[in-house]
Parts: structure tokens; sequence; C-alpha cells
């Protein structure tokens, strides 16, 4: 024997104000979304982003203990985590030689030692105009090598002109997790030495049970 049941929801920001919800001739929950992806996390006023204001020079070799550009959670244990949505870099200077750059990340678990905050102008994706949280934005930091993989596109670089321009975007979009006292770094590897890049990450800070 089929269970009929009627299914309601309460709309935010009441406490009693119900609405129906819709389901189809199998029974499925029909919903859409009438927002631009990311709104919501965006509207809770828990996104920010950092980059690196030095441009330092890209690898030609595969990354291993320096790090461009590494983001430390400082919360304490039980603290939020930050879910990663972008990781980027941007070429600032270029040779006179055409070549190819990758963006590689590195996920750092506990043992970080004491990273220094060179970057202290984190800005908000809400409007926001202070940062309250404990992130440490970290340029050029010895960090551990607990593997480095690339991410996104690779970026071509011209052969004439030494004019900045290109931009190497990795959407990561929750599939990295930085919990408490754990750190991520970015790093560049090309196939021409002595281009330079500054680097960063766009982030949302919540309050995770990571198993």
């Amino acid at each position: 024997m089929g269970l009929n049941a009627i299914m309601t929801a309460i709309r935010r920001g009441t406490t009693n104000e119900e609405r129906s919800l819709q389901v189809n001739e199998k029974g499925e929950l029909l919903h859409a979304q009438g927002l631009p992806r990311y709104t919501e996390m965006a509207r809770k006023g828990q996104g920010w982003q950092a980059m690196n204001t030095t441009a330092l020079a890209s690898l030609v070799v595969r990354p291993s203990t320096v790090a461009n550009f590494t983001l430390f959670n400082n919360e304490p244990e039980g603290g939020p985590s930050y879910i990663i949505d972008r990781a980027f870099a941007f070429q600032l200077v270029s040779t006179a030689a055409a070549g190819y750059h990758s963006l590689w990340l590195c996920v750092h678990k506990k043992g970080l030692v004491s990273p220094t905050a060179d970057i202290t102008a984190i800005k908000g994706l809400s409007g926001k105009a202070n940062y309250g949280g404990k992130a440490v934005c970290d340029t050029a930091m010895t960090v551990i090598d607990d593997g480095w993989f690339p991410f996104g596109p690779i970026l071509g670089v011209e052969a004439v002109g030494v004019l900045p321009g290109g931009i190497l975007e990795a959407l990561i979009e929750g599939r990295i997790i930085v919990p408490p006292q754990c750190g991520v770094s970015t790093q560049v590897v090309g196939a021409v030495a002595g281009n330079t890049f500054t680097s960063g990450f766009a982030w949302y800070e919540e309050q995770l049970a990571i198993e």
C-alpha cells in the first residue's frame, strides 16, 4: 500500500510561512535554481580572495618545497574550513621567447611551520570592507612537499615582447577543502625561464565536519 504525504517548507526569513513543494508523476521533487551559481555562498558574506603582489619567476621543473603563494587556515581545531573556489595566476613579465605555462597546486596537511602574513589585503566577495577571519597568506614560502598536481588549462606566452597580460585559472569549485591548521599552495611551471607570475585563491569559509 502506498503512503501519501504532503510536503511543505518554511520560507527563509520567516518562522511559520509555509510553501508547498511540488513533485512529478514519479514522486520526484521538483526544484529550480532561481539565482546564479554561488550566489547563496556569497550572500552569507564568507567569500574572500587574495593574491600576492610581488611577481616570482616560474619554475622549469616540477615544484617541490617553494611555493609562489600559500593560503594557510590558522583557525583552531574545530574552526571553519576553507572551501576553495578558484586558483589563479597572472603573468607580469614574459621573456622574448614562446612557451607554455601551467598552474600547479599542493594541499598541505597539518605540519606547516609558522607562515608569515605577507599579504594582509584579503578582499570580500560580497562588499565586506574588513576581513575578520584567521587566514594567513604567505609569498614564496618554504613548504612541505605534500604532492603537487597541475590544475586548469595551459597558458601560451608570446614570442616577442615583455608585456604582462597572461592569466592562468583553475576552477576548483569545492574540490579542495582546507581544514584548520592545513594549507594550500600555488606554483607556476613553464618551458621558459624568466617569466614572472603573481597568484592567489578565492575561497569560502564554512563550518564543516571533515571525515
